[in-house]
């Protein structure tokens, strides 16, 4: 596999674990968010004292949800949560071995395969 192919997975692969909680019908995310869902201050408190983590990235998705990404690099973990115009955080997904990357994926699509 290519850098390309690998990057491009890897993108892939987070962002679709953030879209998934979008794409749950009505009572799955009802579950979900009662399992995993919290006052958006206890839920970064918790990132950041059980972990390490701080937050890495922010973007603004449908219904006024706001998408944050949180990572650790003493712990290697990372998080990804969406918080709710209620004020109710939830985690989407997490993981280890982060690194912070800020690639220029517009070259890497040009490097040899």
């Amino acid at each position: 596999m290519t850098k390309t192919q690998l990057m491009m997975s890897l993108y892939a692969t987070l962002i679709g674990a953030a879209l998934a909680l979008f794409a749950l019908p009505a009572h799955a995310q009802q579950r979900a968010q009662q399992a995993a869902c919290g006052p958006r201050g206890d839920m970064v408190a918790k990132l950041s004292g059980q972990f390490g983590e701080t937050r890495r990235g922010i973007g603004i998705g449908k219904k006024n949800r706001v998408l944050e990404v949180f990572a650790s690099e003493a712990t290697g973990t990372w998080t990804i949560t969406v918080t709710l115009p209620d004020g109710r955080m939830c985690l989407v997904a997490s993981g280890q071995a982060w690194e912070d990357r800020m690639d220029d994926l517009a070259y890497l699509a040009d490097a040899e395969t």
